[in-house]
């Protein structure tokens, strides 16, 4: 199984105009109480894939975050991460290194390799990867974390020449801290 996550604003936009994510700051100052469902869903995978760019801002993060205070550091330490790239030679992550998977013969099949491996998967962020998953008709599941803010302009969720793809609402649940956060899964009968 293949999950995709995204910050999303209630617009649409998974980034700003300058790929900044401010609108995801702006909604939770301080300490974000725990969110269960993404404990849960966490539990319910065998790995996590970034593309390059989430892996760097992830690595530059996430070691050095306290479990105690953001519950959902330890599943992120604990499970097995990689990256697809075609231009990484090494991935930091700590004090070790994670996976560097190359996208051949293409980034779907790398994800859906990882993801036998592993029997299933949550790629966050990573806005290129996602696209080609999407195009591709690769995603069993899409959760959008929608934040509270609207953005007006940015790089949109998926890409503008994706065309229709019909889904089917799974759950919803909205946070104290505004966000709602959605599942979907491809909806077979209505593609």
């Amino acid at each position: 199984m293949i999950t995709v996550e995204q910050l999303v604003s209630i617009d649409g936009f998974a980034a700003e105009r300058d790929g900044g994510l401010r609108f995801v700051e702006a909604t939770h100052p301080g300490v974000e109480p725990p969110d269960r469902g993404q404990l849960e869903l966490l539990a319910s995978v065998g790995a996590i894939v970034l593309g390059r760019r989430t892996y760097e801002m992830f690595a530059g993060y996430w070691p050095m975050v306290d479990p105690a205070t953001e519950p959902v550091a330890e599943p992120i330490a604990r499970l097995p991460k990689l990256v697809v790239s075609a231009t990484l030679d090494r991935a930091p992550w700590g004090d070790g290194e994670i996976e560097v998977v190359r996208p051949r013969p293409s980034a779907v099949e790398a994800v859906r390799e990882v993801a036998r491996r592993h029997g299933s998967v949550i790629v966050w962020g990573s806005l290129m990867l996602t696209d080609a998953l999407l195009a591709a008709g690769a995603v069993d599941r899409l959760r959008l974390r929608t934040c509270a803010a609207l953005v007006g302009a940015g790089r949109r969720l998926a890409p503008s020449d994706l065309g229709m793809r019909l889904m089917r609402l799974g759950s919803v649940e909205a946070l104290p801290t505004g966000h709602v956060v959605s599942e979907y899964l491809p909806d077979p009968v209505r593609r």
